[in-house]
């Protein structure tokens, strides 16, 4: 399984939410190309990198991507605010490896499919759930739409895969939800990264035996509960 270390950016700052709530962030560093630089040297082959001021529509922090994609020397996903196809070609235009769509994947299913058959590979379909339901617009909001449905809908489309993110989890460092995991992994054959909670590498072997093909590390490598070096090792 892969380890895939996180890197949210809020203000031009590395920082991580609890529960995606915007006002109590944690800073982490002033300067995300410095901790992608330090991912790398690590050993990490990928990261995910969120602009959480374009997911919330607030503002935007592409420009400290583009220093991250210049300065890691590493692959991105890169998520946050993405809506349009002309974002999601600015961004792989820019260097990103893949783009993650989370909003349009819910709520706009015709666009998502024009961006995933005109990148095919190269579009993740984030799957955020709080309470059983689908998160959109930055976590601030939800979709009454059936999660199996929506899961089904994607099936078809030329997809790098599904992001699950059990928000509930996120940044509490508690331990992943194995239960909705293991409801979304008999859902979908893509392939399926998993975030929110992860605190040990025990908990990555539980994710991996779960049926999950990544992980999603953040608030725990950046607490010092677990190193990279730990995590890419296990």
């Amino acid at each position: 399984m892969d380890v895939i270390p996180a890197i949210d950016i809020l203000g031009g700052r590395c920082v991580r939410l609890t529960q995606g709530k915007y006002d109590s962030p944690t800073i982490y560093a002033d300067d995300p190309v410095e901790v992608a630089q330090r991912f790398a040297a690590a050993g990490a082959k990928r990261l995910h990198v969120v602009d959480l001021d374009a997911a919330r529509g607030s503002a935007s922090n592409r420009a400290v991507i583009a220093r991250v994609l210049q300065g890691s020397g590493i692959q991105l996903q890169v998520a946050g605010g993405v809506r349009s196809e002309e974002s999601v070609a600015a961004l792989l235009d820019g260097g990103a490896q893949w783009v993650v769509m989370a909003t349009a994947a819910v709520r706009d299913p015709h666009l998502f499919e024009r961006c995933a058959f005109g990148h095919p590979g190269r579009i993740l379909a984030a799957l955020d759930v709080r309470d059983n339901k689908a998160a959109v617009s930055g976590w601030l909001d939800t979709d009454p739409v059936v999660l199996k449905a929506l899961v089904g809908r994607w099936a078809d489309l030329p997809l790098a895969g599904v992001i699950l993110t059990c928000i509930d989890r996120d940044g509490t460092m508690s331990g992943p939800d194995l239960q909705t995991l293991a409801r979304v992994r008999k859902m979908t054959k893509l392939e399926l990264q998993y975030s929110g909670g992860v605190a040990s590498v025990d908990d990555l072997r539980r994710i991996a035996a779960a049926g999950a093909q990544a992980a999603i590390l953040g608030k725990a490598l950046y607490e010092g509960k677990i190193t990279l070096e730990q995590a890419l090792s296990k």
